[in-house]
C-alpha cells in the first residue's frame, strides 16, 4: 500500500510518501519545507504567517515529494485550460492534475491535531481536495501518535526487506516520552493504538523552556539547537560561575513535569550578573550547559521511574527535542545501566522533528478508520491522544 501523508501542524510544510508491505515501511520520499529562518526573525512562530507559507508551499512540496518517489509523470497530451472558478493554484487542483498522470496512491493521511489551528486547516483542506481528485479516502492522524510511531520507520535508503518486521521488535507495555516545543508527555503504550497519558507538563513544555531560556541569553530561535550548540562548547576547566539550576518536580511522586520554574531561575541568575558577565561567552556556555542538563535530568528520571513502576519492556522516545544529542546519549546510558532488559527506541534525528513520514506510518495502523466523509474531518488544535485501556 502506498500512503501519501501531509503535515502542517506548525511551521513546517511536509509531504511524505511511504510504501507499506507486511508492516515494513519504506520511505519513498519525505520532503519538509522549513520556515525556521522566517520565524527566527520574530523569535517564534506566528500562526498567520505560518498559514500563508503553507499555502505557498503545499503544491511545491507535493510535486517534489511525488517526483522523488517516482510517482510524478507528465501527460503526453496537451493539458487543458482550466476555468477561472477552479481551485486556487496553491491547491492540487484539476490544473495541477491535468498536467500529470494521477499517481497510484492508496490512502491519504493528514494531521488533524494537536497544533496551530490555522496551519492544520491548510493541510486538511489540501488533503480533501487531493483525495477527491484521486478518489481515495483520508485517514485523520494524531500528531503525537505520529511521533511515537516514527520509531517504526527506517531511514531513507535502508531496505526494509533485509530486516524483520519492526513492529515485532517492540515489546509491550512500553513507556513513551514525547517531548517537543508544545508537548512533554509520558504515555503508557499497551499496544499500537492503545495509550494512556500518565504524566504531562503543567505549564511550559521542555522545548518551550529551551526557546524561552535561549531568548534570555540572547541566543537565536529555535532555542533547543542554540542551547545545545553553546553547551557543547563548555568544558569543566572553564567553569567559573558555579551555576546550579533546579530540577523541577524531579522527585515528585507523579509523572508530571513543570519547566516554568526553571525558566524563572535562569532569568533571576541572568539579571543578578553584571552586564559584562551576561555578555561573556563563558557565562552563556556554562548556563546553556546547565539548562540542557537540568531538562535532561528531569526527563530521564521521570521516564525511568515510569518504566520501572509499570514494568515496561520498551522505552520509546519521540518529538523534536528527541533530536538532542545529549538526551539521546544519556538516556541510552541510563537504560543500559539501570534497565538492561528494557529495549530503547529512538528515531533518526530527521524523524524526530515534524515530518509527514511519521503521519503516514500512523495512518497505516489506522487505515480501517479511513473516511470519505470530508465534512467530518476537523482541525483539533488541542487534540490529545486517546486513553484506551
Amino acid at each position: 500500500m502506498i500512503i501519501l501523508a501531509i503535515d502542517t501542524s506548525c511551521d513546517d510544510t511536509s509531504i511524505s510518501i511511504i510504501e507499506e508491505k507486511n508492516n515494513n515501511p519504506k520511505i519513498l520520499s519525505n520532503i519538509v519545507s522549513s520556515q525556521v529562518k522566517l520565524h527566527a526573525l520574530y523569535g517564534g512562530v506566528y500562526p498567520s504567517l505560518a498559514k500563508r507559507e503553507h499555502q505557498r508551499n503545499l503544491s511545491i512540496v507535493l510535486e517534489k515529494s511525488l517526483s522523488k518517489a517516482g510517482l510524478l509523470k507528465l501527460k503526453t497530451k496537451k493539458t487543458k485550460k482550466t476555468s477561472e472558478n477552479k481551485t486556487p493554484t496553491h491547491f492540487p487542483s484539476a490544473e495541477f492534475l491535468d498536467k500529470y498522470k494521477k499517481p497510484k496512491i492508496g490512502l491519504i493521511a493528514v494531521t488533524i491535531g494537536p497544533g496551530l489551528e490555522p496551519c492544520l486547516w491548510q493541510g486538511i483542506n489540501f488533503a480533501i481536495l487531493l483525495a477527491k481528485e484521486l478518489k481515495v479516502k483520508i485517514v485523520p492522524v494524531n500528531h503525537i501518535e505520529g511521533h511515537i510511531l516514527a520509531n517504526l520507520l527506517l531511514p531513507v535508503g535502508k531496505n526494509p526487506n533485509l530486516q524483520t518486521s519492526t513492529t515485532k521488535k517492540i515489546v509491550f507495555p512500553a513507556i513513551c516520552l514525547v517531548v517537543s516545543g508544545g508537548h512533554t508527555q509520558l504515555i503508557l503504550m499497551k499496544n499500537i493504538g492503545k495509550y494512556k497519558i500518565i504524566g504531562e507538563t503543567r505549564d511550559d513544555a521542555a522545548g518551550e523552556c529551551f526557546d524561552k531560556t535561549a531568548r534570555i541569553l540572547g541566543l537565536p530561535y529555535p532555542g533547543g539547537p542554540a542551547i545545545a550548540a553553546e553547551a557543547a562548547k563548555f568544558s569543566i576547566s572553564n567553569s567559573q560561575f558555579s551555576i546550579k539550576l533546579p530540577r523541577p518536580m524531579a522527585n515528585s511522586r507523579n509523572y508530571d513535569f513543570s519547566f516554568s520554574g526553571l525558566k524563572t531561575a535562569v532569568l533571576y541568575d541572568f539579571k543578578k550578573r553584571p552586564k559584562e558577565v551576561r555578555a561573556s561567552k563563558r557565562y552563556v556556555q556554562e548556563m546553556a550547559k546547565e539548562i540542557q542538563q537540568a531538562i535532561i535530568d528531569v526527563l530521564i528520571k521521570k521516564t525511568l521511574k515510569a518504566a520501572m513502576n509499570f514494568n515496561a519492556k520498551s522505552v520509546i522516545l519521540g518529538g523534536g527535542v528527541a533530536a538532542n544529542k545529549e538526551l539521546r546519549k544519556q538516556l541510552r546510558e541510563k537504560i543500559k545501566t539501570e534497565l538492561p532488559n528494557v529495549k530503547l527506541f529512538i528515531p533518526e534525528p530527521k524523524l524526530c522533528t515534524d515530518n509527514a513520514a511519521m503521519i503516514a506510518q500512523a495512518a497505516y495502523f489506522h487505515r480501517k478508520s479511513a473516511t470519505d466523509r470530508w465534512k467530518k474531518i476537523r482541525a483539533k488544535a488541542r487534540l490529545k491522544i486517546k486513553n484506551v485501556d
